[in-house]
């Protein structure tokens, strides 16, 4: 089968599209031919091996799997003999960043509890966009952020994966949302059903006199004291992507600004998770939750998806057709 691998960390350039043999399904997997995958900040973090700490989960001196990949969405052409929900002709999505990766390929061996059904109403590439960003959204906002309705709740990066889902998420909690993101994207803020949308280039939402009893942080390098600035007096703030120096600030002083007070400042690592995304499935069958592609790329053009990626400037997922 054809798949992308690598034996060293760096760029995309390391990247190599080859021939390997397909795997053979244990007891409790699955064989899934996979149509579509998709670009995460996990994988941009695999493939550099940056941040360092991350090398000790990875791979100190060189990658530990060599095929990266977490998100997929296929049919199932065959089944171990212990799996009990799963059958072949089921079409389904997973996230296989906690059972050593392997999307970026014709086939995976997937354990039977790292997928779901796929939505019947999305096509392979919009389900393949959904796993890691959409589990990552929901963990953190229902999860970290214990979000209630009628809460205050602002996006910080509101136009990319996560903040894409979490903007659809947070609504369909009931919350009042408020989006940051650059000017281009104003527009499919308000499609999403944000309340407002605040242009980064034009406003400094963390200067208003506006308070959020939630606040994600998934783009952006304001201090984390910034963001308490507009925290409600038990607001929670919750870190999961931007710059390297405000993850530093979220993970040192976060935990003892949230000693001092009530206000709540925490980092977060998403966790796959098989009733997340049976849950999801639902949102995205009823219409609460849909995912934005920006763009579509062939398994053979990998690196000029990650080139892109790493510009940060996605308007939701990057999606590989395979």
């Amino acid at each position: 089968m054809k798949a992308i691998v690598y034996d060293q960390y760096g760029p995309p350039d390391v990247l190599k599209v080859t021939e390997v043999d397909i795997p053979i399904p244990k007891e409790n997997e699955v064989l899934v031919k996979i149509h579509a995958t998709s670009v995460n900040f996990g994988n941009l973090v695999l493939l550099k091996g940056e941040p360092f700490l991350a090398r000790f989960a990875f791979g100190l001196l060189k990658p530990k799997y060599p095929i990266p990949g977490g998100d997929i969405a296929g049919r199932i052409e065959a089944v171990g003999k212990n799996v009990k929900n799963f059958q072949p002709g089921d079409d389904v999505f997973g996230d296989l960043s906690g059972c050593g990766w392997g999307g970026f390929a014709e086939y995976a061996a997937i354990p039977e509890q790292s997928i779901a059904l796929k939505p019947t109403n999305l096509s392979f590439e919009e389900a393949a966009a959904v796993p890691m960003a959409g589990v990552t959204a929901l963990q953190a906002i229902r999860n970290k952020g214990k979000i209630q309705s009628g809460q205050k709740v602002l996006i910080n990066g509101a136009s990319g994966g996560v903040g894409t889902f979490a903007v659809q998420l947070a609504k369909a909690y009931g919350a009042e949302v408020t989006g940051v993101c650059s000017t281009k994207n104003l527009e499919i803020l308000r499609s999403l059903g944000a309340d407002h949308a605040i242009d980064y280039k034009k406003e400094d939402f963390t200067k208003s006199h506006q308070r959020y009893d939630l606040i994600l942080g998934v783009n952006g390098s304001h201090p984390i004291t910034a963001y308490k600035r507009v925290l409600t007096p038990n607001g929670i703030f919750v870190h999961v992507g931007g710059s390297g120096a405000q993850m530093f600030q979220a993970m040192v002083l976060g935990p003892l600004i949230s000693m001092l007070g009530k206000k709540k400042m925490s980092t977060f690592l998403h966790r796959a998770n098989q009733q997340d995304l049976i849950y999801l499935k639902e949102l995205l069958e009823t219409g609460q939750v849909k995912p934005v592609l920006d763009r579509c790329y062939k398994l053979n053009d990998v690196h000029d998806a990650f080139r892109y990626f790493a510009e940060g400037h996605a308007q939701g997922k990057i999606v590989l057709t395979v």
